[in-house]
């Protein structure tokens, strides 16, 4: 194989997410593409944070706020693929529907969660390994300021790295860092406060 071969793209490669964009600028049925590829994963995450029954209106509203954005898409910002910037503005939507979000938590915190559907709280207690916190972990999710939330389940529940999540956000890695860093030290004083307590009525 000569040097020219090997260079060549191959013709059965999958296009690339910024690709599918591009070419959707001017064939707009190839953003169903990005659909496909994205849809249960961000369906999944809206479905988390608002509710399985919101969560179909949420997908659609996002991904058609992403078709009429497709402009504003920036490879350079998205290296990994368009997930962070579809998780972005699937996270400005559910601000927009913060008061029924906020009423969810609320119920969460003062409830036990469905059984058929995953607690709101699994995935940041298996990280911190405190599964039995679920209720308390909710609570303090709950009453944290709008953005450490965001970047906390962007990381905790859609699996972004710090620089992803930065991306889908549009704020500085430095600052994604510093709220991590800040809800990680409330987290563990949490802990550390019910095993203290635990210890004492034991």
């Amino acid at each position: 194989m000569t040097t020219e071969q090997r260079a060549r793209p191959s013709v059965d490669a999958e296009p690339t997410d910024a690709e599918l964009i591009d070419r959707s600028r001017r064939n707009p049925e190839d953003f169903a593409a990005v659909f496909d590829r994205y849809a249960d994963r961000v369906h999944h995450y809206l479905a988390r944070r608002a509710g399985v029954t919101e969560a179909d209106d949420l997908l659609s509203e996002t991904f058609a706020t992403a078709f009429d954005q497709r402009d504003r898409f920036v490879p350079e910002r998205s290296p990994n693929g368009a997930l962070p910037w579809l998780l972005g503005i699937a996270t400005n939507i559910l601000r927009s529907h913060a008061r029924s979000q906020r009423r969810r938590w609320q119920l969460l915190a003062r409830s036990t969660a469905d059984p058929d559907e995953p607690s709101p709280a699994d995935r940041v207690a298996a990280r911190i390994d405190a599964n039995a916190l679920a209720k308390p972990l909710i609570d303090v999710i709950a009453e944290l300021p709008d953005g450490d939330r965001d970047a906390l389940l962007l990381f905790a529940w859609a699996d972004l790295k710090y620089e992803e999540i930065a991306s889908a956000l549009d704020i500085p890695v430095g600052t994604v860092r510093s709220r991590i860093h800040r809800v990680r030290t409330r987290l563990r004083g949490l802990l550390g406060t019910t095993t203290t307590q635990d210890q004492e009525s034991a």
